[in-house]
């Protein structure tokens, strides 16, 4: 996946103009938006038909498909070249993030956020990051160029990108986790829970897009989709174990909306200020800092869900229902939140009370997607509106870079040849 979902974008931006790109972007966020609901209503109906092996079985004639179609269609002009595997960052990057994303998933559930086990983790996350800084400013092709993060565009889109991932699949993991623990939703139709959101992501990414190719604007776009979905965020802290369907429905409509008018246009963004040499690892980066953006905002909305929970439950007990609970001789935390054997067998005023807990934690879960959504809008104001290119061809301030870099090395009998060449060319 790490190969085929960059691969796939940088291929649009490789044979479509930036004006006329945003449609079909649009058109690829409607089948991401499309596939995460029909992926885990397939997965339930085959785990609870055929087994949890047949999950990986039935991907393989998807796949055989995809490379039926891309052998037959996709016929690409390639250079070969000889390339130089960036080992060092490879071999840097990776533990630093897996330290890191460890340590923030751990801290405060399986270990204390002050134990040494955490500290370590970030400690050895944060020395292979500063070792992977310093084996990019020397790789001849470096995994991940520091160069690109002189560009404004490209720095801010990949801060708001990480910022949106973060807050979006934390929405996607917890609005099932209310649904099923709080309203009461059984297993089988949580999975259609996030429709609505995903019915907004599919429209508005497509009109979206549409709207960018004609008229050539963005930015206000973006800066809209970023408020709606904020606006979505703070109708659901705004649900209590008292809520229906149909105010987290409302909540989850609104998320999408926004997520459809901005989430696509950063990789946009970045390809159109981007040098053609570099629309690859340009394209990667962004999904990198979105996959990155999604696992920590998962853990940590994890942490602050679980850490809490305990506690927030018992708070709604009364001793006689304290006692009730040990009688029954059941765990009363996150294990009896999305288990219905376990919920069945519980008493009514524990039950009760395990919806009223898991409601305040799961409030304190979306709370934290505002600051992070305040600061995206910040980010993306701040980006320059740079015009869609109608070409593929190199951003302007690239090329004329280009040139002086090539005019410098020349002798200057060299130089003026070139320049007696370019004139006679120019004519």
């Amino acid at each position: 996946m790490g190969t085929v979902m960059p691969l796939a974008q940088t291929i649009i931006g490789d044979i479509i103009p930036p004006r006329h790109r945003g449609k079909y972007q649009g058109i690829m966020g409607a089948v991401f938006g499309v596939t995460s609901v029909a992926g885990p209503l397939a997965g339930g109906w085959i785990t609870d038909h055929l087994g949890w092996r047949w999950l990986f079985w039935a991907s393989i004639p998807f796949g055989i498909a995809a490379t039926a179609v891309v052998f037959r269609f996709l016929h690409l002009a390639h250079q070969r070249r000889d390339a130089a595997i960036d080992v060092a960052g490879i071999a840097t990057l990776t533990p630093a993030l897996v330290a890191i994303l460890l340590a923030t998933s751990w801290g405060g559930t399986t270990y204390a956020w002050s134990s040494g086990v955490i500290l370590g983790l970030y400690a050895v996350g944060a020395l292979f990051l500063a070792a992977f800084v310093w084996a990019e400013s020397r790789a001849a092709e470096p995994i991940l160029p520091l160069r690109l993060f002189k560009n404004q565009v490209f720095t801010l889109s990949n801060t708001a990108a990480f910022g949106i991932a973060m807050v979006m699949f934390g929405a996607i993991i917890y609005i099932p986790v209310y649904a099923q623990g709080v309203i009461g939703v059984n297993a089988t139709n949580s999975g259609l829970i996030l429709l609505p959101l995903m019915l907004g992501l599919i429209v508005c990414g497509i009109l979206a897009g549409q709207v960018i190719t004609k008229t050539g604007r963005y930015k206000g776009i973006m800066l809209a989709g970023v408020a709606i979905m904020a606006a979505g965020i703070w109708l659901l802290t705004r649900l209590t174990h008292t809520a229906t369907s149909g105010q987290l429905t409302v909540a989850m409509v609104v998320i999408g909306v926004g997520l459809g008018l901005c989430m696509q246009q950063y990789t946009l963004l970045v390809q159109n200020a981007s040098a053609r040499a570099d629309l690859g690892i340009a394209t990667a980066s962004t999904q990198f800092f979105r996959n990155v953006g999604s696992t920590v905002g998962i853990a940590i909305f994890g942490t602050v869900m679980t850490s809490g929970l305990h506690v927030a439950i018992l708070s709604h007990l009364t001793p006689a229902a304290a006692k009730a609970a040990e009688a029954s001789g059941q765990q009363i935390g996150a294990g009896s939140v999305l288990d219905p054997t376990v919920m069945a067998k519980l008493p009514a005023p524990v039950a009760e009370a395990v919806r009223m807990g898991l409601a305040e934690r799961l409030h304190e879960v979306f709370l934290i997607g505002l600051p992070i959504l305040a600061l995206v809008f910040v980010a993306t104001a701040l980006i320059t509106s740079v015009p869609l290119r109608t070409t593929n061809d190199t951003p302007r301030h690239e090329a004329e870079q280009e040139f002086l870099d090539s005019m410098a090395t020349l002798s200057p009998e060299s130089l003026q040849d070139e320049g007696e060449e370019r004139f006679a060319n120019s004519r």
